[in-house]
């Protein structure tokens, strides 16, 4: 099993893409890339702890490889905002793939590169690559959120602006 780890505005709107998927088994909110160990959502929820919400994503690279996350992963963002994901304008909110190894970096960069050539963007592909860092799971109520108050996240995933997004940039 390998490691792949997304942000993409809040993380509670990036789990679905990727489950029930073949080769997929498992997947955790998280947070990553902050100062503050063990943080909760609270404090990540300042912008102030340099922490993202990401997804990790568990998967079997054999049934399911790292391109094929990337080719989810990029329809669910505007990978041309470096500060946040639709209304979801705080730090914790930027959109970056975080590396677990020197294979998926360059998947990464190739794939970012291909975006950027594609045309289909007016302005530059800014979504950052990174080297992983430490992982923190969010609290067990943030796990599969979507599920556990459906209408909550509805309302939410309306408030964060992220399907005109999706329709703006992604719709063919």
């Amino acid at each position: 099993m390998e490691k792949a780890t997304f942000a993409g505005g809040c993380f509670w709107c990036m789990v679905s893409p990727f489950e029930e998927l073949p080769g997929i088994h498992g997947i955790i909110s998280g947070y990553m890339g902050g100062s503050v160990k063990d943080p909760t959502y609270e404090q990540v929820l300042t912008g102030e702890t340099g922490h993202l919400e990401v997804v990790q994503i568990t998967y079997d690279s054999n049934i399911f490889p790292y391109e094929k996350l990337l080719e989810l992963y990029w329809p669910q963002i505007d990978p041309t905002d470096s500060i946040g994901q639709g209304n979801d304008r705080k730090r914790q909110y930027r959109a970056a793939i975080l590396y677990h190894t020197e294979e998926q970096r360059e998947l990464a960069e190739k794939s970012k590169a291909e975006l950027n050539q594609s045309g289909r963007f007016l302005q530059p592909v800014l979504t950052a690559i990174e080297a992983a860092s430490v992982f923190y799971p969010a609290e067990e109520y943030h796990q599969n959120f979507h599920r556990k108050n459906p209408k909550y996240y509805k309302e939410s995933r309306m408030y964060s602006g992220r399907d005109e997004v999706i329709k703006k940039f992604w719709s063919e």
